[in-house]
């Protein structure tokens, strides 16, 4: 165990399977499923009903709010943030019967998981349609429907999620200071566009 941090700490509501592995300073909250496999890191915290799938992978110092569905194969970096609600989905072509009405199971179809770089944020209610990834810091809006790729810093929204805005690593819209150059307002870091969807940090304060 670290030296420095006290052991997870799971509520007798929460079912967590035993193969799991949780990382110090963790809480799983009431009510919240961990299934077998699973890796979490560090300082994560689980709220309340939430899923966590088979075989998922999550970084240290994550947050999945109240009622999030992260499905298998999931792979989620270091600070990311699952808003309450949002789904990460694993099936592109979802159905619950083979073509003789037969009920499929699991070796009838290939689950696709969901990237999530470090540092990004998914809404609340937000859905991610697998196999896509989201890019380190993005920040994908509440009710937004994520059908393609999220680059590093962009901030999508609405259906399907589109590109609106750049963020910096604090979580709020960039000030543009000429055609290619951003300053966070809370930071000063400074950021420049290399391209239509490609923005990099020149500066991190």
């Amino acid at each position: 165990m670290s030296d420095t941090l006290k052991p997870a700490r799971i509520l007798p509501s929460a079912d967590v399977d035993p193969t799991a592995t949780i990382g110090d300073g963790s809480s799983i909250w009431h009510l919240a499923q961990i299934r077998d496999g699973v890796s979490l890191g560090t300082q994560c915290i689980i709220g309340r009903g939430a899923y966590v799938g088979s075989g998922v992978t999550m970084g240290n110092n994550c947050k999945v709010q109240n009622y999030a569905l992260v499905y298998e194969p999931a792979v989620i970096g270091n600070g990311v943030f699952i808003g309450p609600a949002a789904v990460l989905t694993n099936d592109q072509f979802p159905r619950a019967v083979n073509t003789d009405m037969s009920l499929k199971s699991g070796s009838d179809w290939d689950a696709v998981g969901v990237t999530i770089k470090d540092g990004a944020s998914i809404g609340a209610r937000a859905v991610a349609i697998a196999p896509v990834t989201i890019g380190r810091w993005a920040l994908v809006a509440a009710g937004a429907v994520v059908t393609k790729d999220v680059p590093d810093f962009a901030l999508v929204a609405g259906v399907p999620a589109k590109r609106i805005r750049w963020v910096g690593r604090a979580g709020v819209p960039l000030e543009k200071i000429d055609d290619n150059r951003f300053r966070c307002p809370v930071d000063q870091s400074i950021y420049t566009q290399i391209s239509e969807n490609e923005l990099v940090e020149e500066s991190v304060h």
